[in-house]
Formats: C-alpha cells, structure tokens, sequence
C-alpha cells in the first residue's frame, strides 16, 4: 500500500509540473514570442533556409515598426503562412524603385546590409519609377534577397494587424545564434 501511495503521489507531482509548465508555455508563446522557421532564400544572406528565429511579440504594442526592422507577418495571399521580410518604408513615407535601387522619400537607400551586386527589380504593384505612399498603419516590407522574394514589391503593404512581431533572437543553427539587431537603429 505504501508504494501505491508513493506511486500515486510521483504520479501526482509529475502531472502538476507538466500542467504548470505547459501553462507558462502557452502563456510564452501566445503574448511574448514565438519561434519562426526561415523557408526559402528570399531574406538571405542576413537568414538562410531552415535557420530558425525567435519572434518577438511585445514589442509593436509598444511602438510602430521603423525602417530596418525584420518582421514576421501573416502572409497577404495566405494568412495560414508566416511570411519574414526587412521593413523599408513607414506610414507617410514614399518609396520608389528606379534602376534597380529603391528611394524612400526621394532618397536612395543606403542598403549596406545587402551584397553590393544586389539589385531591386519593381513588381506587381511597385512599377518602375512610380512613387507610392504607404497608407497609415502599414508598412512597405522586402526579402533582403530582391531577386527571390515575394513582398510588397508584388501585394502591396503590410497592414500592421497582420504583423506577428519583430524578429529578435536566431537560434538555430548554434554556429550563428545570436541576437538578432536592425542594423539602421543607432
């Protein structure tokens, strides 16, 4: 009988840390930060294929996405899908992509954190030499790898509802984890 009871309470115990710990889980990941897996090359070289990212959800209920940000979003064509793409332009700015750069507010970008060779070819929605205005509570969003991404280049702007949060941590692979920074803040 005295092992049924030991039995039972180990039983017990292990069921109550299992449900706390599941509970601080769902917490963790539904209002603080999620875990994204990168699929496809449109963000590299900054993320390659299978790297995986820590999402941060706090912190665009404090403050508006800024230009440089990585963010993840729910996909315009399919919200089932999480899209990870580099905020370019806020509300009331302009953007403009002509001979393969991209202006914001008549300003060519400084996109140092891009292969020189890397060009920016206009899309669906952003035609060569138009200038557009991004609309309150959007933002303009592109895959760092212009020639291989689907972004607002083609669908237009993010709507900042669909915008799951701001990429902060990659984890995996160890060899290149790390915190994750937007390289334009100073």
């Amino acid at each position: 009988m005295e092992f049924f009871r030991k039995f039972v309470k180990v039983v017990y115990e292990f069921i109550e840390a299992f449900v706390i710990s599941a509970s601080v889980f769902v917490v963790v990941y539904l209002f603080l930060m999620q875990p994204h897996q990168v699929k496809g090359s449109s963000m590299f070289p900054t993320f390659k294929d299978q790297e995986y990212l820590l999402t941060d959800k706090i912190t665009y209920k404090q403050r508006l996405p800024m230009f440089g940000d990585v963010i993840v979003f729910k996909a315009p064509v399919n919200e089932n899908f999480d899209f990870i793409k580099r905020v370019i332009a806020i509300p009331g700015q302009t953007v403009m992509i002509k001979e393969g750069h991209v202006y914001v507010d008549g300003n060519m970008l400084d996109e140092f954190y891009l292969p020189a060779e890397y060009t920016t070819s206009p899309g669906q929605f952003l035609a060569e030499g138009e200038e557009f205005t991004v609309p309150d509570n959007t933002v303009m969003a592109f895959g760092d790898n212009r020639d291989h991404s689907s972004d607002s280049r083609d669908w237009g702007p993010v709507p900042n509802q669909n915008i799951v949060g701001r990429v902060f941590f990659r984890y995996w692979p160890t060899k290149v984890m790390g915190v994750v920074v937007n390289p334009i803040k100073k």
